[in-house]
């Protein structure tokens, strides 16, 4: 058995885990937020290759990288965007085949792999039966799946349970979907929308949302269901302004009592 499979999983935890998503363009600058974030507290790492610099992509650079991180889950991605613009989505999933070799854990496989569509979810036969061999390519390296849909609007959740099901019917260990909302009651809705995945989906999923009103969802949603929140160590140019600091969600987590009481 290989270190790669050896690594923790971010499948059958008992807590959601505190992901420090990590984007850099150089491996040098990704060790020090690394670095810090460990002091932060956080319980996994994501990495998001797609800023990195094509000539920091290679094996030694990445698993140097990794080692830093310690014994803890690796998320990664390799989208379309960023440095990664005009590269084939087979030489994306090469990309994200070279991490996993290279010690990470959970590779995002984005739902419109094969044929980009608005809400990154293809209904393409023939692009679906490649997500699936894509998903089987991934698994048999010893890595997980996590399938990714970038809505990027609000939707009811009719729509999003449609999604998450599609996802795990291709075979993702976890299901990814960001929306959006712009209104309290948008909020509100995503919130009541967590809690319906958690009943009514089979395999773990994040839910997540940008727009105006995005705050609660990324901080209480894995209380209501979602099994990790995405945060950062710190801002800077390249970080997702949206995802909160590692620090902040730590100390929620370590003393927000929202048990229900035993009487």
């Amino acid at each position: 058995m290989n270190d790669m499979i050896r690594k923790p999983t971010f499948l059958h935890q008992s807590k959601p885990l505190i992901t420090c998503m990590i984007q850099a363009s150089d491996i040098g600058k990704a060790v020090k937020t690394v670095r810090n974030a460990m002091f932060d507290g956080c319980d996994a790492f994501g990495f998001q290759m797609e800023v990195l610099k094509k000539e920091q992509r290679t094996d030694e650079k990445l698993t140097s990288l990794f080692r830093e991180m310690g014994q803890k889950p690796i998320y990664v991605t390799n989208y379309r965007t960023g440095i990664n613009g005009g590269m084939s989505d087979d030489e994306l999933l090469d990309g994200l085949m070279q991490l996993l070799k290279c010690g990470a854990t959970l590779a995002d496989i984005i739902g419109d792999m094969y044929d980009p569509h608005p809400i990154q979810l293809t209904e393409n036969a023939i692009a679906v039966e490649k997500q699936k061999d894509a998903i089987k390519r991934v698994h048999d390296a010893g890595g997980e799946v996590l399938m990714s849909s970038h809505v990027m609007k609000f939707i009811d959740s009719d729509e999003v349970l449609r999604i998450a099901t599609a996802h795990q019917e291709r075979g993702a260990d976890i299901s990814k979907i960001v929306t959006a909302a712009d209104s309290e009651e948008e909020e509100l809705e995503n919130l009541r929308t967590i809690e319906r995945l958690k009943r009514e989906l089979d395999i773990p999923f994040l839910f997540l949302c940008s727009g105006s009103h995005y705050k609660l969802v990324r901080t209480i949603g894995p209380f209501l269901g979602a099994c990790m929140w995405l945060t950062v160590q710190q801002h800077d140019e390249l970080s997702t302004n949206a995802q909160p600091v590692c620090r902040s969600i730590r100390a929620i987590a370590d003393n927000f009592d929202y048990m229900p009481t035993v009487r």
